[in-house]
């Protein structure tokens, strides 16, 4: 394979009109002949850049509305030829075919325009590209003698090493480029192929399911130091680094599960601090400032936040960084930081500081959990039950005070791995339980541990993100001083459950759903 080659000849076609105009000035500087569908063809003549039209080229006009222009061997023949090939070059003569050097496609916006969930088929359809996909498979097989460029973002780079190889692109360029554009024509196939098998279907999920990722970074390790770990998709763009060692792939789930968390308080207008250990909040708090909101949630357990996570839904201030610094902890999350506190916080090396973008969340991306042989595909749980609307089922109602407490160890409590349960006030956890293999364990476990911390449970309200099976959970939550308990209901049990609570003068309600995170 040659090393670098000198372009002469080049076709663009894109969509995306982003820095056309930047990459073919400097095409045409260095002497390349542009070649151009109609759209882009136009956008070039209105710059005064000298290109030719697809048609002129291969002598043959558009034809059936634009959906075949490039599906010509004049076309495909000058991308696929290999040039130290005696053969391709004595058919090239033969059939008057000249080489094409750079190939330049970006493709008709399908996921943009299927992003709309009232787009009529046909439109979609339409939206499908033909012979863009095809120039590109072309031109990234005979990557030895053509460059691919799919990507805008690549413009620049591309840009630069023409500049400074007097109009050549080298072989390790045009390797990296052609691996972009074989995973992209394989993202676009498989949006389409997701989007079409869902069609007709009763359900959002299609009969086939197809996932292409770029990959964003390599990982320190995997789940454990002698497994090896990657991270796929744009997770960087939501969570930012911003200082500390590469994250290891529990930091990625670390911190997944902290913005999950605090996604879910996306309408709280007071400052809201989560800490989070292995997956699991282990507090939570609510406060007029962020600092009162931490020192709430480390008094739920002051012990297990050391080497976790802990993340805000405001901007992180001094203060609050150093009543923080006291303890150690692994990753810090906030959608901000004031002037001076990165400084301050960059002081502990090891670390990871991450700054994450709510914004960029695609709230309905499906949840995928790999088992043995396939995928479970699912939608995500974004439920958050009101306890104002959920329905009384003790002769008690609950007070509001108790109401807004049910609404905020929701919040929690969906959060927790099952079985799991919260003792919560308004404004902070008391103490959770969860990851038992019934549902009583966690409410002892809790209990046990609010009493060993000196935790008061007198006058909480007692959330459970499933069923109470037994009349034993209302009856050891009134033991622990709760008045009140929000639970999904759905037990055959639950007469006697009802009975419990009534005994013990507790108000409960039914939200009729269920949180399980196993």
């Amino acid at each position: 394979m040659t090393d670098h080659i000198k372009l002469a000849r080049a076709l663009l076609g894109v969509s995306d009109k982003t820095a056309l105009v930047d990459l073919a000035q400097t095409l045409i500087r260095h002497g390349v002949e542009l070649i151009a569908t109609g759209g882009t063809k136009a956008a070039l003549e209105a710059a005064s850049i000298p290109v030719t039209a697809v048609e002129q080229f291969t002598g043959f006009p558009e034809i059936l509305g634009g959906r075949v222009k490039t599906l010509h061997p004049k076309i495909h023949g000058g991308i696929l030829a290999r040039r130290c090939e005696p053969g391709d070059q004595r058919q090239m003569k033969e059939h008057d075919l000249v080489p094409i050097d750079l190939v330049v496609v970006n493709f008709y916006p399908f996921e943009r325009v299927v992003a709309d969930p009232n787009v009529p088929l046909e439109v979609a359809i339409e939206n499908i590209d033909i012979g863009g996909p095809a120039l590109v498979r072309a031109a990234a097989k005979n990557y030895s003698n053509v460059v691919v460029v799919v990507d805008p973002t690549d413009y620049p780079s591309i840009i630069r090493e023409l500049n400074d190889n007097d109009g050549a692109i080298s072989a390790t360029t045009r390797w990296h480029l052609m691996r972009k554009a074989f995973a992209r024509v394989t993202a676009y196939d498989s949006a389409i192929s997701n989007w079409l098998g869902a069609v007709g279907e009763a359900s959002s999920l299609a009969e086939t399911f197809s996932i292409a990722l770029n990959r964003a970074q390599m990982l320190r390790y995997g789940e454990n130091p002698h497994q090896i770990g990657a991270l796929y998709g744009n997770f960087p763009q939501i969570a930012e680094q911003l200082h500390g060692r590469e994250l290891s792939f529990n930091n990625v789930l670390d911190i997944s599960s902290a913005i999950n968390l605090m996604l879910d308080f996306g309408d709280y207008q007071q400052a809201v601090v989560a800490i989070l250990k292995h997956n699991t909040p282990c507090g939570v708090g609510v406060g007029t400032t962020l600092e009162s909101a931490w020192r709430k949630a480390l008094a739920t357990d002051p012990d297990s936040p050391f080497g976790g996570i802990i993340i805000t839904n405001q901007r992180w201030d001094l203060k609050f960084a150093q009543a923080v610094d006291e303890l150690f902890t692994e990753i810090l999350i906030g959608p901000d930081f004031a002037p001076g506190v990165l400084d301050f916080l960059r002081k502990k090396r090891n670390r990871r500081i991450m700054r994450f973008r709510p914004e960029a969340v695609s709230r309905d991306e499906l949840d995928i959990k790999k088992v043995v042989g396939g995928l479970l595909v699912q939608t995500p749980d974004l439920r958050i039950e009101d306890a104002h609307q959920a329905r009384v089922v003790t002769r008690r109602s609950p007070t509001e005070a108790e109401l807004r407490a049910m609404n905020f160890g929701i919040r929690v409590c969906k959060h927790l791995k099952s079985n799991a349960i919260a003792f919560v006030a308004e404004d902070r956890t008391l103490a959770v339980g969860g990851g038992a293999t019934s549902r009583i364990d966690p409410v002892y476990s809790a209990r046990e541990k609010a009493a060993r911390l000196g935790v008061s449970l007198v006058g909480s309200v007692l959330v459970s993100e499933a069923l109470f099976p037994f009349a034993d959970g209302p009856t050891l939550a009134a033991q622990a001083g709760a008045t009140a308990i929000a639970q999904p209901g759905g037990s055959t049990r639950d007469p006697e459950v009802i009975e419990a609570a009534d005994r013990y003068g507790l108000a409960m309600v039914f939200t009729g759903v269920r949180h399980f995170r196993h």
